[in-house]
Order: structure tokens, then sequence, then C-alpha cells
């Protein structure tokens, strides 16, 4: 397939992408993203992904990028002006290379080991989770409706390809999850240390809010138990706390 330039910003094609890359609403009606850079195009083609639509800058295509249009060429190809595909990348020194692809319907109903995420709200903290959920062998995760979008690049970018490694369900209602299936959850003051859990079956671990933790709502779902610390600080950031408790699991099943 041809090489399509765009020079407007009120081209159609260029809305559409605009929308993809700023608008929540728009990804969910369309149902599509747009993943940023050469590695997470790798990471969407190796878990079965291919792309709608790939999207160029100029420069990237005199650097080499127009390799993909040799290595994908039934997939659509535009190129734009560096100071439009800039008004698309979620960074400041834009890679050049964008995708947009369909958003995976995935729900792994035999999953074993799950996250339970409420109400994240830093797309980079939600990708950062994820890609430590993915590390360590989550299977399915579950994202309450109050979370960042999932499928935000700048979640994609934070979480370098885990998205295509795992289930991931957005609006859940995160009771019910943990009502059917062991939960666990990190609560001050907890009786019974994390290091002294049985992880080596079906589980499932509850984090919350960077700054309110988990609603009163799903606590009530969850076991309890606390990551032992020194007297000196109170609690961790959701991220430390989410790769403590996902590898004592990996480690206790090594």
């Amino acid at each position: 397939m041809s090489l399509i330039p765009l020079t407007s910003r009120g081209n159609a094609t260029y809305q559409i992408l605009r929308g993809l890359a700023e608008d929540r609403r728009a990804r969910r009606q369309a149902g599509a993203t747009l993943i940023d850079g050469e590695h997470l195009l790798e990471a969407a083609l190796a878990a079965g992904i291919t792309p709608r639509r790939l999207v160029f800058s100029e420069r990237a295509l005199v650097g080499g990028a127009a390799a993909w249009l040799t290595r994908l060429p039934e997939v659509e190809a535009v190129a734009l002006a560096d100071s439009l595909f800039a008004g698309l990348s979620p960074v400041e020194s834009p890679t050049g290379v964008l995708a947009e692809i369909a958003i995976p319907r995935v729900v792994n109903e035999a999953a074993r080991f799950v996250v339970l995420l409420e109400d994240i709200q830093d797309p980079g903290n939600l990708g950062a989770l994820l890609r430590t959920a993915a590390a360590a062998g989550v299977e399915q995760a579950y994202l309450s409706t109050a979370c960042a979008d999932a499928w935000s690049p700048k979640c994609l970018r934070g979480g370098q390809g885990a998205h295509f490694r795992l289930a991931i369900r957005e609006r859940a209602d995160l009771p019910v999850v943990a009502r059917q299936f062991p939960v666990l959850a990190a609560v001050l003051g907890a009786r019974q240390s994390l290091f002294d859990l049985d992880l080596r079956g079906a589980t499932g671990f509850a984090f919350g809010n960077e700054g309110a933790g988990l609603s009163e709502a799903l606590r009530a779902c969850t076991r309890p138990f606390t990551i032992p610390m020194s007297g000196q600080v109170e609690s961790l950031n959701v991220a430390a706390a989410a790769a403590i408790c996902l590898f004592e699991r990996v480690r206790q099943r090594a």
C-alpha cells in the first residue's frame, strides 16, 4: 500500500488520530488506540495484533522507519510533517512511529493470579503497575471505573508492552470480583504479615488509589495483611507495594 501524505490539521484522518491520542471517549467509541514507538509496535505484533494504520513523521521516514512499509505492506500508512506528528505523540521527543490498533478485549476466566486496581489516577503509574504485574506472571488485571485509561498512549508507554501479555478488563465491579476470587490487600495494622501468607495457589491482590488507598467496600471483601517495615516509614507508594507483593508470590512458587 502506498504512503499517504497528510499536510493539514483539519484533515479527517488527522482528527481521528488526534482523538485517539487525547480523548478517552474517542478511544472507547472507536475501540482503538495509538501505540508510540517501534518497541510497542513489535510487542503488539508478537501478541498477534496487526495495526489498522501506521503513522510516520517525515524525519523518521528519512531515518529508516520506511522499512515498516515493506514489512507490513497491507497496512494503511500515512506520513506527517514533524510538527503535525508532534501533536499526536505523548512524549516531548517523538520516536516518529505510531500505530493505530484495535483495543484487545480479553478476559481470562481461568486466571489463577490476578490484580484488582482501584482508582489509580496517574496513567504512568497504571502503566508501571501493569508492567510489574506482567513481569510477575499475573494473568488478569481488573480495573475500576475510576482508574486512568489503560489504553491511553501514556499508560501504554509506561507498560512497555505489558498490555499485550495481560488480560485487562476495565470498568470492573471490584467488590464483585473479590467475592468470587481469593483477594488480599495490604492494610496498615493488619495482624498477618505478607511473608506469612501461602501464595502458591490461586491469588489476587488489590491495590488502591495513590492517596486514598482502597475503598471500604473493596477492603471488606479482601483478606488483610501488612508489609513489615521499620518504624521510620508508615507506608509505601502503590507501585512499590505491588512489586513486593507480586514478587513474593513468584518467590514462593520458585
